[in-house]
């Protein structure tokens, strides 16, 4: 039994490398070649099996992407857009979610009802709708209509949802006892337990709008309000295309997100083990 168990622990940890060695293996090779001084290299170093071979260092590709493309501009966008919609999304996503999952009011079960089947309705299914209301308000090639739009989400709710209905009574019954609001048992009680799925609602909110495309390519025209996943864009459009360049841009749109997720890592952690909440 007990070495069927090592054995047992020895395949499991065979399969997490492998898995993990297949996952960073594009990430590698992104960064290795964002440091190679000429397209040529690169190609060549793809077709013969060295593309993750530091063979020459140079930063030139990064100093071309600042001089090509408004990078900074690009990512102060991003930042903006990507930061309201965390930010105001939490508040807002966790208020509704509280509000359905501590109070008892007719229609209450259609509501979760309703948010659970906007789940599984598609962004592309309502782009051009959502697209014709915005002209209507005016607000084409601006920050707020690349924000506003995606802070209610239906996911977020029911994730927050989730872990309300699970949250102990005992505290707040006690801060009602102590004349506590509602919304200060919201803010003081409940919200301080849980920073779990706040870290795993503010990673899935950040990965999904950060590299979003579809929406930015159809509101954002001018060069003043593109976020990065549009500025980029510029490479593709471009002969012959620098794939040097390319890599750079591309390593630099991933060090936020993998900041984002150390800094929450822990608690997203601890929400995927306690409240079983699956990718």
């Amino acid at each position: 039994m007990v070495r069927r168990a090592a054995w047992t622990h020895a395949l499991d940890y065979l399969l997490m490398t492998l898995l993990a060695a297949f996952f960073l293996f594009p990430v590698v090779i992104m960064l290795v070649s964002s440091f190679k001084p000429d397209d040529a290299l690169i190609m060549r170093h793809m077709s013969s099996g060295m593309a993750f071979v530091p063979t020459e260092v140079s930063l030139q590709n990064y100093r071309d992407v600042f001089a090509n493309v408004a990078f900074l501009k690009a990512l102060r966008n991003s930042v903006l857009i990507v930061g309201s919609i965390v930010v105001i999304g939490l508040f807002v996503n966790s208020l509704i979610a509280y509000g359905l999952a501590r109070f008892r009011f007719r229609g209450r079960a259609l509501l979760v009802s309703v948010v659970i089947a906007l789940i599984i309705i598609p962004f592309e299914s309502i782009a051009v709708p959502l697209l014709l209301i915005v002209n209507r308000f005016g607000w084409l090639d601006t920050l707020y209509v690349q924000a506003i739009p995606f802070i209610a989400d239906a996911f977020s709710i029911f994730l927050f949802y989730q872990f309300f209905i699970q949250v102990p009574r005992d505290l707040e019954e006690a801060a009602v006892v102590d004349g506590a609001s509602r919304f200060r048992i919201y803010w003081s009680v409940v919200l301080p337990l849980s920073r779990p799925i706040i870290a795993t609602v503010t990673i899935l909110l950040f990965l999904r709008h950060w590299g979003q495309l579809l929406w930015p390519v159809m509101v954002a025209r001018s060069v003043e309000v593109r976020p990065l996943t549009v500025a980029m864009q510029q490479f593709f459009g471009q002969q012959p295309r620098e794939w040097g360049q390319i890599m750079a841009f591309a390593a630099m749109i991933t060090i936020p997100v993998l900041i984002v997720y150390l800094l929450f890592n822990r608690w997203f952690v601890q929400s995927i083990a306690s409240s079983g909440v699956k990718g």
